[in-house]
């Protein structure tokens, strides 16, 4: 596996939450600077969070406050908890290393008004 791979994408009510789990497919993505990313049609793909090697998190202005990242190195794994999901917030959600160019299929979520 050289791609990662997003899960996790639902369609929900607005005010609901989801959990976006990103698996890597190695060992890296437990000490690499992660980012999720997400694209709204008509829209560019834009940074939603990012986490360091050491846990430091940042995040877009429209979901601070709502949504968490967070890693599990052992499981190479990246997670973004969203909370407080609004029609706004629809869009495909991808996870990679910053520096990779390497892009999984992303997983849809769809927030109902």
């Amino acid at each position: 596996q050289v791609q990662p791979v997003e899960s996790g994408g639902d369609l929900v009510e607005a005010g609901g939450s989801l959990r976006l789990s990103c698996a890597g497919p190695d060992l890296t993505y437990g000490i690499v600077p992660m980012a999720w990313y997400r694209q709204a049609p008509g829209k560019q793909r834009e940074l939603v969070a990012g986490i360091s090697s050491g846990g430091n998190t940042n995040y877009a202005d429209s979901v601070k406050g709502r949504f968490t990242i967070s890693r599990d190195n052992g499981k190479n794994t990246v997670y973004l908890q969203m909370n407080n999901l609004k029609p706004e917030d629809t869009a495909r959600y991808y996870c990679k290393p910053v520096t990779s160019p390497i892009w999984g299929q992303g997983t849809q979520v769809t927030v109902s008004s």
